[in-house]
C-alpha cells in the first residue's frame, strides 16, 4: 500500500491571534493579513506541483475559511472530498476561551504549576492545569484531549490510506498540531509557536506516522514572492 503524506497546516492569522487572545473553541475570522498569508500558502502549494486528493479540517470557522482559500488557489473547490472533523479542534480553554493569552499562560497556569515559564511544562501538566483553573468545567483532561487528537488524525490517515490517497491537506490549530507531533513521536521536543500558515509534514504507512519538517514556511515564502511581482 502506498505511503500517505499529510500536509498539516495551521490556520491563517485571526482577529484573536492578532490581539493575543487565547482562542480555543471560540472563534474569530481571519484578518486581511491572515487571508493574504493563506493565499501565499495556496500559491506556494500550487507552484510546488503537489496534487491533493482529499482535504480535512476541524469544524472551526477559522480552519474552514483557511481551507476555502487554499482550495481556491489550488483550483480544487468541489473537485476533491472535503470533511470536517471536530476531533482536530484546538484545545478548549474553558472559561479562559477568549481571555488574553498572557493572563492564562504567564499568569494563572504558572501559579498553579509553580513555574516561572509555562513553556517548561509538559502537555499533560499544561492540560491538567487548565482543568484546575477552568471554572466552567469545559477544559479537557489530558487523557481525553490527547485521545481525541490522536484518534482524529489517525482515523483521517487510515481512511486516506485505504482509499489510496497519496497527498492529503489538513487544516488544524497550533497547539493541536504540536500535541499530535509529540504524541506521534514522544522523543521529539515539544513544538512551540507554529506560525499561521505553516505546514507540518508527516507520512503514514503500516499504521505508523513519520514526522518530517515541523512548521515549514517555505510554501508561504514562494507565494509571497509570486504575489509581490
Amino acid at each position: 500500500m502506498a505511503k500517505t503524506k499529510l500536509y498539516i497546516i495551521r490556520h491563517g492569522k485571526t482577529m484573536f491571534n492578532t490581539i493575543g487572545r487565547a482562542q480555543g473553541w471560540s472563534d474569530t475570522p481571519l484578518t486581511e493579513e491572515g487571508e493574504r498569508g493563506i493565499r501565499e500558502l495556496g500559491i506556494g502549494l500550487r507552484e510546488s506541483g503537489l496534487e491533493f486528493t482529499k482535504a480535512f479540517s476541524s469544524d472551526s470557522g477559522r480552519t474552514i475559511q483557511t481551507m476555502g482559500i487554499i482550495l481556491e488557489e489550488l483550483d480544487l473547490v468541489g473537485k476533491i472530498p472535503y470533511k470536517f472533523d471536530k476531533r482536530i479542534r484546538e484545545w478548549c480553554f474553558g472559561s479562559f476561551d477568549g481571555a488574553y493569552g498572557g493572563d492564562l499562560f504567564r499568569g494563572v497556569i504558572p501559579r498553579v504549576r509553580d513555574t516561572d515559564n509555562y513553556k517548561e511544562l509538559t502537555f499533560p501538566e499544561l492540560a491538567d492545569g487548565l482543568v484546575e483553573v477552568d471554572t466552567a468545567g469545559w477544559a479537557e483532561p489530558w487523557e481525553k484531549l490527547s485521545g481525541r487528537i490522536m484518534d482524529g488524525f489517525t482515523d483521517i490517515a487510515k481512511e486516506s490510506e485505504a482509499k489510496g490517497a497519496k497527498n492529503i491537506v489538513i487544516v488544524s490549530h497550533g497547539m493541536t498540531i504540536g500535541t499530535f507531533v509529540k504524541l506521534a513521536h514522544p522523543e521529539l521536543p515539544r513544538p512551540h509557536g507554529l506560525d499561521n500558515g505553516s505546514v507540518t509534514h508527516l507520512s503514514f504507512e503500516d499504521g505508523k506516522f513519520t514526522i518530517g519538517k515541523v512548521g515549514d514556511m517555505s510554501y508561504r515564502e514562494i507565494g509571497s514572492e509570486k504575489l509581490a511581482k
